[in-house]
């Protein structure tokens, strides 16, 4: 047995991005400073990763050192990245959290379209399941519940619409009807 081996550390992931189908990149946080140091070696790690990933029928690849897991859907591709010694099982797991609570937030659409339509709460997402490099949560009910996301919140739909609209229609009836008595007291003052 080795005894350089390394040490165990709750630092488990590296990096998380997602690319779109030309591997361009639409999110991705670096948890290690050192490894990818500038964004033209981020470019080319994710650019390498994905000339690697974007045909093939895996779902875990080792490139550069790295251990790096992945899924796609429709026109994204998903990357957990870890260190070479890391546990693909924890990878994975932080892959399919993520993957199952934008799907969730996403109203089963994971697409490009959609996603660029919603960042903010994939950056909650991320951020619920990794904070620098730890991983946090692995369970996408956990994870929704604690960025208040729910699948049955419809905010646009035309009752909602409407009902916001006579709530302001009411308000300004309300103002208008207010101002009308305090403008008649004061004339007749």
């Amino acid at each position: 047995m080795d005894s350089t081996c390394l040490e165990p550390s709750l630092y488990t992931v590296k990096a998380v991005f997602i690319l779109d189908n030309d591997g361009n990149r639409l999110l991705s946080k670096y948890y290690d400073p050192e490894l990818y140091p500038t964004m033209k070696d981020q470019k080319n790690f994710e650019s390498n990763v994905f000339s690697k990933t974007h045909k093939a029928d895996n779902e875990i690849a080792f490139l550069e050192g790295m251990t790096i897991v992945y899924k796609s859907s429709i026109d994204l591709f998903f990357y957990v990245v870890g260190s070479a010694q890391e546990n693909e099982l924890m990878l994975m797991s932080v892959l399919n959290c993520l993957f199952d609570s934008l799907s969730h937030i996403l109203r089963k659409n994971v697409e490009r379209r959609c996603l660029l339509d919603n960042m903010e709460g994939v950056f909650l997402v991320v951020d619920e399941i990794i904070d620098g490099g730890v991983i946090l949560e692995s369970d996408p009910q956990q994870v929704l519940q604690k960025v208040n996301y729910r699948a049955d919140d419809n905010p646009l739909t035309e009752q909602s619409v409407a009902q916001h609209l006579t709530e302001k229609l009411a308000l300004t009836t309300n103002v208008l009807q207010s101002a009308k008595e305090q403008i008649k007291w004061s004339i007749l003052k």
